[in-house]
């Protein structure tokens, strides 16, 4: 995804947001994700973390950055131009649950939405797809010393809230899971020698065709200027007589 710092420019057609020549970058709530997974090995309680990405070429290089993480494989889907520009929650997470059968994991940890679009539904999505539990929104990620389920602590209105959910699972990376390590130099270096397997929707035998359509891509409006009041009394004038939120009686 485009990276968290660049200024967002919207495309001539109205069609999207500029994604060429721009920094790409893994998404802060995947960083989180990946973390966690390999907290979990270096803790001996998996025995593999195998992460993906579905995009472009430049998805490739977020893909690097999870090995460099201590991530041990990748699988990069390859999508670009127009299907890439067009690609959905849905078709992601169809794509996830392909390469999670293929892979046979127990367990597929996401961030648990895009900064982007913020859609938050892939997590969701991909577990009514593999008829997995999940436990979104997860701040606390415990394995039970059977390898049988977890127990996660979630973040809702009201408090925190823990859940208990058998194996396989899909889990959604929360805030407050964790904090991602930077990547050393002498694990970049060997994330360069990690095994990537480059792959197709057409390969997974997953159609990816949008389920809506886009019209139309605004920027947002621009804020009209605040202005300073002398007293409560000139705040009180304006409420009432500009902004009308003030019955005059």
């Amino acid at each position: 995804m485009i990276d968290y710092a660049t200024k967002i420019r919207v495309r001539a057609d109205n069609m999207g947001v500029e994604t060429a020549g721009v920094k790409h970058s893994m998404n802060p709530f995947d960083e989180i994700a990946v973390e966690q997974a390999v907290s979990m090995k270096e803790a001996g309680k998996v025995d593999e973390v195998v992460v993906m990405s579905c995009g472009p070429k430049e998805a490739g290089e977020t893909i690097k950055t999870a090995l460099a993480m201590g991530a041990d494989r990748g699988v990069h889907v390859m999508i670009d131009g127009a299907d890439y520009e067009s690609l959905q929650p849905l078709a992601v997470a169809k794509l996830f649950a392909s390469v999670a059968k293929e892979e046979e994991v127990d367990m597929v940890i996401l961030g648990k939405q895009a900064i982007d679009d913020d859609s938050n539904q892939t997590a969701q999505m991909l577990a009514g797809i593999l008829d997995w539990s999940q436990a979104t929104f997860a701040s606390e990620i415990e394995l039970s010393d059977d390898a049988t389920s977890i127990n996660v602590v979630r973040e809702v209105d009201g408090g925190l809230e823990t859940l208990k959910v058998s194996l396989p699972t899909v889990v959604s990376a929360d805030l407050r899971l964790n904090e991602p390590r930077f990547a050393t130099l002498p694990n970049i270096m060997k994330a360069k020698k990690k095994k990537v397997d480059v792959k197709t929707a057409e390969d997974l035998g997953v159609d990816i065709a949008p389920r809506f359509e886009m019209f139309d891509v605004q920027d947002p409006p621009v804020r009209a200027a605040g202005s300073l009041v002398a007293d409560v009394d000139e705040l009180l004038a304006k409420l009432r007589d500009e902004a009308k939120v003030l019955d005059p009686k």
